[in-house]
């Protein structure tokens, strides 16, 4: 298929764009809405002033779903295409809402800037950290308002809350803690490559990836747990709590250094990404530990039942000098509580899209492109770790961490939640990941196995999907 005029000279793309004036309804469209799109669809329909004039997935099915949403709401009936590219020639489209798979998420982004489209892009950004600083330049380049999924940066509640922390109300920040422990079943064990289902243009599916039929039962959401198309659950509900832990140490770069230990235990399934995972990222003064757990609290009982830390399955802990943060309430060291931060988990979040679009102020954008590009980096760093680990006995890679008390404790904790799962600690190897340095400004790995770290920073586009190098 020929290039669209959506990746053509920026010259000839930025007549496309409009100047929205005050009373102007915004023209929306929304790419991929199979499963977080459609929360777009719902909440962008309500709001007055947008339009949703275009719909986009490259499954059939699924614009026959949002067309019969849509319908009965009582909206007129939206343009409908499989082709993204056509969505970006459309000069009837003011801004564009994505929540396609991840390999998408940056070459749209680029491509919908140059077309002059302001972009609402779901987390994370990137798929691979090189695209999500290519997503940035783009949005900088074409003066465009690039918004991120990360709700939590609209949640006023938890805005004053680290402002609060890094005040110093509890003392220093000693140490940033994310958790995702959220239940992840087995997806099953296939023995051929996946028939496509029928409606899906399988092309447009892969886009930048290798076009493969993939070994597993479900085309569609299942695509998280594969390296081609997803990130694990860190780059999938745990860049929420990256973003968090990262705003909460006021970092503004990519961290200097990272590692990662884990493994996918407890059943044996297609599947490629770790269901259980503790990433350590070396922030300076106070660092950051992020853990993941697919599988419940233990083998007997609820199996929908999860651990937690301080009350915490999903969400952050902040540790201070004098106390913590967890769970919208601060405590003192003695676990008391000091004060209630009232939150609301983002709910203005689709709102404050829109009102950036009409003011074009950056501060009317609570996570910028810049921010979801940083966070995304910070997880990318520990998955490339743990797809150079190795797999060691457990008792091996309790020696090689006991230096560091921080990671010794967190990893006593992984052994425990495993033997509580029926999984044999002894015999179990988890993947032990290399520490791995990072140079924040150039954004590239240094130092030893620096090689074979950048080779993930970028993958090998499949033409013609590919992220340019000047955008």
């Amino acid at each position: 298929m020929a290039r669209s005029v959506a990746v053509g000279a920026a010259a000839f793309l930025m007549p496309h764009a409009r100047v929205l004036g005050a009373n102007e309804d915004i023209r929306l469209a929304i790419v991929g809405f199979n499963s977080q799109g459609m929360a777009h669809m719902k909440s962008f329909s309500k709001m007055a002033g947008v339009r949703i004039v275009a719909l986009c997935d490259c499954d059939q099915k699924v614009i026959k779903k949002g067309l019969k949403f849509l319908d009965e709401q009582g909206l007129p009936v939206p343009t409908t295409t499989q082709d993204l590219r056509r969505i970006l020639d459309d000069r009837n489209v003011d801004a564009v809402t994505t929540a396609t798979p991840n390999h998408w998420h940056s070459l749209f982004t680029v491509w919908a800037c140059q077309a002059g489209k302001d972009v609402y892009v779901e987390k994370p950004i990137s798929h691979e950290i090189w695209e999500g600083r290519k997503s940035v330049e783009a949005a900088r380049k074409y003066q465009k308002v690039v918004q991120c999924g990360m709700h939590n940066r609209s949640d006023p509640g938890l805005q004053e809350a680290l402002e609060w922390l890094k005040a110093g109300n509890l003392g220093k920040i000693t140490l940033a803690r994310g958790f995702c422990y959220k239940r992840r079943e087995s997806i099953g064990k296939s023995t051929e490559p996946l028939k496509i289902p029928e409606g899906v243009d399988f092309d447009l599916w892969c886009g930048p990836a290798p076009k493969k039929a993939p070994v597993r039962k479900r085309l569609h959401y299942d695509w998280h747990w594969f390296w081609d198309t997803g990130n694990a659950d860190i780059g999938n509900q745990g860049i929420h709590e990256v973003d968090q832990c990262r705003w909460a140490l006021g970092q503004t770069g990519i961290a200097p250094r990272a590692m990662s230990i884990g493994g996918r235990f407890g059943y044996e399934d297609d599947a490629e990404t770790p269901n259980t995972q503790i990433a350590f990222i070396d922030y300076k003064p106070a660092p950051m530990i992020f853990e993941v757990r697919g599988l419940p609290r233990g083998k007997e009982g609820d199996q929908k039942a999860m651990d937690n830390y301080k009350g915490i399955s999903i969400g952050i802990c902040i540790e201070c000098e004098g106390g913590y943060f967890a769970g919208g309430w601060a405590y003192d060291k003695d676990g008391k509580k000091v004060r209630q931060f009232k939150r609301d988990n983002g709910a203005s979040h689709h709102a404050n899209f829109i009102k950036a679009l009409r003011s074009r102020k950056p501060a009317d954008n609570p996570a910028d492109i810049l921010e979801g590009h940083l966070s995304a980096g910070v997880f990318h760093m520990a998955n490339i770790s743990y797809r150079l680990g190795k797999e060691l006995p457990a008792g091996e890679v309790a020696e090689k961490v006991k230096a560091d008390p921080q990671n010794a404790e967190a990893f006593e904790r992984f052994k425990a939640h495993l033997a509580a799962n029926g999984v044999d600690v002894d015999k179990a190897k988890p993947v032990l990941g290399p520490w791995l340095d990072f140079d924040a400004e150039k954004e590239r790995f240094t130092g030893a196995m620096a090689d074979e770290a950048n080779k993930y920073v970028r993958r090998e586009y499949r033409a013609p999907f590919v992220v340019p190098e000047t955008v």
